[in-house]
């Protein structure tokens, strides 16, 4: 039964995640119908101010026509009136031609009237109608997209409806309506987010690493100075204050070394696979009880370690300057460990929401953040001022004559240890800084609506539904098998058979094979021990025969040969001898080694050579094993040179990570400045083109003046003219 239900149910969150697709894309697509209404009203715009400028151009136009027109009319009217003066020149009373000019001008300026209050009638008829048919044109579009518009949504309102109704009578319940179910969703993977948690968990790391390392060398460097100033322990007995500050000291490790394992362990449970924010980093609260127990040790000591400096100051040798850098090195190391435990109330803050939520809201993550920064600048400028003053004290002690080399040295080391750990603070409040907007950017959960305080065990119930989801995805992806035709599939199942057992009978070939060549290696082996240990035999009996032909010899000419030393298996020399050796019978004598079973044969009064044979077999298997370390020897090479190659390797590719962000955020910035300069651009055109536009407008009005101007003056010029005729006709 609950497996039914659970096909139903997946069947319906299918159906619905189809519905919701399909309303995702209907939306769409009425946002699209939406701005395409716009773009035609855009148009429509832009097709209103083309016909503006048409209408001045097309009055431009229209007014310099008039004006030739004019020009025309009035070249015409001189030319009769001078033909009309020739005919009449020997006429004397002819009447007086003022008038006539005047009625002429009022006429041509009645008819002027006429023309331009007909030329304006006419334009406003064209504006008036290709606006009306544009108009028209616009409101059919506008009626349509209306008409597109009720249709999408009613299809959309239909779809909701029986949405809706599906979820309300199939659907068991709804998850979002209570936050602990709503905490099991499995949020949208963001892995360019993993990817810079992962970095930036790495960086902490080796900033973590220096610090450990500047804190054990101060530590470590201070117990030594207390063992040699005031008092030296070599020459006498330190105070009990010190000894028990020494001892203390000597303790910083299992102090300090945890902070550092703490980071690793909080940078190996950042994946790319996992999902990291306050709440599923479980492992920032072991690291804050190891801060915790550090910042404790700094408590501890921290009385000694004025009481200590006090000491110094009681010393006869110490002067006012120097105990003017104690007390400032007091007031100091008071504000270093209020500002370590300043840190440790604020990483205590960040790691509840992985184990007490309700204790930390997600609205403080910000404030927390940006105070942790503000305490790491003010940890830095407290290491400043510790390094100057220490630097000071250093100088002032040098200048004393009873100083020893050791208390130099020591000095050195202390004020190297805090020049690291005010670098090291100083690198550290810097890349805070930096990745300040990343640590505070809301977390993906911050999205969900109605998300409330999220349970730690949720997180970690989200992480395995993440990773169930992951597999499921993945076993959707795999591409069914093609199917094969029945006969096909006969023959080849023929075929498989046939093969199978071809190929198992192949096998106990190969197997029996194998077998005879291992037996063959071995008594190959053994063959060729046996051919040495032989060849040795001769060359001892060939040696041996000689031997006794010279014993021989001498026993007929009376003489005793001298034996050596190395013949001690020899015979006496007598004739005796001789003949026994002649007569000698020879046995087989088997020797069983780890090789094999030798068969060597030997006289009655010789003793097998076996040491020969087993150095032979030593002086073997020690070749074997100087070839067999050589071998080891280059593979280990080679394998030494390729870990080296991988980690070049490693680090050439998170370079190339690093540059591959840096460039990818700079063509941000390059995209965000061309979209801002393009948007400049439209803006400085459009005013261009309004300007064009007055400027045109002001060019036809001071045409409009000029071409009157003109006309004025060239009534003048005419009127000045027919004065003159008139003056020499008189």
């Amino acid at each position: 039964m609950a497996a039914d239900l659970q096909a139903k149910y997946q069947k319906l969150a299918q159906e619905y995640s189809k519905l919701r697709a399909q309303n995702q894309v209907l939306k769409k697509a009425v946002v699209d119908e939406q701005g395409h209404g716009t773009s035609l009203k855009e148009e429509l715009k832009m097709k209103d101010q083309s016909v503006r400028k048409l209408q001045q151009e097309m009055d431009s136009l229209t007014f310099r026509n008039q004006q030739l027109a004019k020009r025309v009319a009035l070249l015409q009217e001189e030319l009769v009136t001078t033909e009309a003066k020739v005919k009449k020149s020997k006429q004397k009373g002819a009447d007086s031609p003022a008038p006539l000019n005047q009625q002429r001008q009022n006429v041509f300026d009645e008819d002027l009237q006429n023309k331009i209050e007909e030329n304006e009638r006419l334009h406003k008829q064209v504006k008036s109608h290709s606006l009306e048919r544009e108009a028209k044109d616009c409101r059919l579009r506008a009626e349509e997209c209306q008409q597109q518009l009720k249709n999408v949504h009613a299809d959309l309102s239909k779809r909701l409806d029986q949405s809706t109704n599906i979820i309300q009578e199939k659907l068991p319940f709804n998850d979002t309506r209570l936050a602990e179910y709503y905490t099991l969703d499995v949020p949208s993977h963001d892995r360019r987010h993993q990817l810079k948690a992962r970095d930036v968990s790495g960086q902490a790391v080796a900033f973590c690493q220096d610090l450990v390392g500047a804190l054990l060398n101060f530590h470590t460097y201070t117990e030594q100075r207390i063992q040699i100033y005031p008092i030296d322990s070599a020459t006498d007995v330190i105070s009990p204050l010190n000894q028990k500050y020494s001892q203390y000291l000597h303790e910083n490790a299992s102090y300090v070394r945890p902070l550092e394992e703490g980071m690793l362990h909080l940078f190996e449970s950042v994946t790319e696979e996992s999902v990291t924010t306050l709440e599923t980093a479980v492992k920032l609260k072991p690291f804050s009880e190891v801060f915790t127990s550090y910042v404790c040790f700094l408590k501890k000591i921290l009385p000694y370690q004025l009481k200590s400096l006090e000491e110094e100051c009681e010393h006869s040798l110490c002067t006012v300057n120097l105990q003017a850098r104690n007390v400032e090195l007091q007031s100091d190391m008071k504000k270093f460990t209020a500002i370590f435990e300043k840190l440790q109330v604020y990483i205590s803050l960040l790691a509840l929401p992985s184990t007490n939520p309700e204790m930390l809201l997600q609205t403080n993550y910000n404030v927390v953040f940006t105070q942790l920064a503000a305490c790491l600048h003010s940890l830095h400028d407290v290491m400043k001022d510790i390094s100057k003053h220490y630097s000071q004290k250093v100088s002032l002690e040098q200048e004393q004559p009873t100083i020893t080399q050791k208390l130099k040295t020591t000095n050195d080391c202390i004020l190297s240890s805090i020049v690291a750990l005010s670098n090291v603070t100083g690198k550290i409040c810097t890349f805070f800084s930096n990745n300040l907007d990343f640590f505070t950017a809301p977390s993906v959960y911050s999205s969900k609506k109605g998300m409330g305080v999220i349970d730690p065990l949720s997180a970690e119930c989200m992480l395995q539904n993440k990773k169930k989801a992951a597999a499921y995805i993945k076993s959707l992806k795999k591409s069914c098998p093609e199917s094969v035709p029945y006969d096909e599939a006969l023959a080849n199942r023929k075929t498989i058979l046939s093969s199978t057992e071809s190929r198992e009978g192949l096998s106990q070939q190969v197997q029996q094979s194998q077998e005879k060549i291992t037996k063959l290696e071995q008594e190959k082996e053994h063959w060729m021990l046996e051919a040495q240990l032989a060849k040795i035999k001769l060359e001892k009996e060939n040696q041996r025969i000689n031997d006794l032909e010279n014993q021989y010899r001498f026993t007929h000419t009376g003489q005793m040969p001298s034996i050596d030393s190395g013949q001690a298996n020899g015979s006496n020399s007598t004739s005796e001898d001789l003949d026994c050796v002649e007569k000698d019978s020879k046995e087989p004598v088997r020797s069983t080694s780890l090789v094999g079973m030798l068969s060597t044969y030997m006289n009655d009064n010789e003793i097998p050579d076996e040491e020969s044979r087993e150095h032979l077999i030593k002086s073997h298997y020690m070749m074997r094993v100087a070839e067999l370390t050589s071998q080891l020897q280059i593979a280990d090479s080679k394998s030494v040179h390729f870990h080296a190659e991988c980690r070049a390797l490693a680090k050439r590719l998170a370079l190339a990570e690093r540059s591959r962000e840096t460039f990818s955020e700079e063509l941000k910035v390059a995209n965000h400045n061309i979209v801002r300069l393009q948007d400049e651009l439209t803006t400085t055109k459009r005013s261009y083109e309004d300007q064009l536009s007055m400027m045109s407008d002001h060019l036809c009005s001071m045409n409009e003046t000029l071409s009157k101007q003109r006309e004025e003056i060239d009534s003048l010029r005419m009127g000045t003219k027919g004065n003159a005729k008139k003056n020499r006709s008189r």
